[in-house]
């Protein structure tokens, strides 16, 4: 992993660009005060003691340069609010990277497919996410493995994000993720229903009722099919892009429970 610029913003939030190899990914992480209110928070810590949890903040595979208001002002919270650094790292295929052997078509193939109203079938499905889950995990696994040997960011390790095979298959294979947030808003290949009986992770999962693009029934059945003890699925009216503003409240608390010992 190599720092490519650094800026301190203006709620005390560091951020720094990175590439590792030549993947970019940004890191931000909570000033002198957010880590005050962070040990408050938690009695029986002091503000030299108390972790840093790192949540693992996955874009959706529109580039990094598209999302970063969103992925930006998503970490920005997180530490004013709850003392946690948060990073991201660019999707192959996505903001420049190179895709995969049929990537180009197969994209093509979907937006004719929504367009004429069809359903998208399991083959479709299983050629546009199965190669980026295999391509990402691996590099997600990586970017961890850097992020945990800086100073100042210990864990525990949350992840989120919008691609929610891949969130699967990490909640899975990555033990050092403690809970998992969840966007059910893309396709579902076959293989991550039966990957999701392992994960055993606390999940809290966000549903748009009327998401115009995606399966709201395979959804519903994903979330049956995952292993965890505690998993709760907050569905609301509204389209792909009508995520109420309070879930952000919602998930950070959610994340407050299961990487520091926060009460109530």
């Amino acid at each position: 992993m190599r720092f490519t610029s650094e800026r301190l913003l203006d709620d005390g939030v560091a951020e720094r660009e990175f590439t590792l190899g030549d993947i970019p990914g940004f890191l931000w992480t909570p000033g002198p005060e957010s880590t005050d209110t962070a040990a408050a928070s938690a009695p029986t810590a002091s503000a030299s003691t108390v972790s840093t949890p790192l949540i693992l903040i996955s874009p959706p595979p529109l580039g990094l340069g598209t999302v970063y208001p969103r992925i930006a002002g998503r970490a920005r919270y997180y530490a004013t609010r709850y003392g946690f650094a948060s990073a991201t790292l660019e999707l192959p295929g996505s903001g420049g990277r190179p895709g995969w052997e049929g990537a180009q078509e197969t994209r093509a193939e979907l937006r004719r497919v929504l367009r004429a109203g069809e359903p998208v079938g399991a083959e479709l499905v299983d050629a546009l996410v199965l190669p980026l889950v295999e391509r990402a995990a691996p590099e997600w696994r990586a970017a961890l493995d850097a992020l945990l040997a800086l100073p100042g960011v210990d864990g525990p390790v949350g992840y989120e994000g919008g691609v929610i095979s891949l969130g699967v298959r990490l909640a899975a294979v990555e033990p050092r993720i403690r809970a998992a947030g969840l966007f059910a808003g893309s396709f579902v290949p076959a293989a991550s229903f039966e990957e999701a009986r392992r994960v055993t992770v606390p999940l809290h999962v966000l549903l748009q009722w009327d998401d115009e693009d995606n399966d709201r029934q395979a959804a519903l059945d994903l979330f049956d099919a995952f292993g965890s003890q505690e998993k709760t699925l907050h569905a609301n009216m509204g389209g792909h892009t009508g995520v109420p503003a309070f879930e952000l409240e919602s998930g950070a608390r959610f994340f407050a429970r299961h990487l520091r010992d926060v009460r109530e």
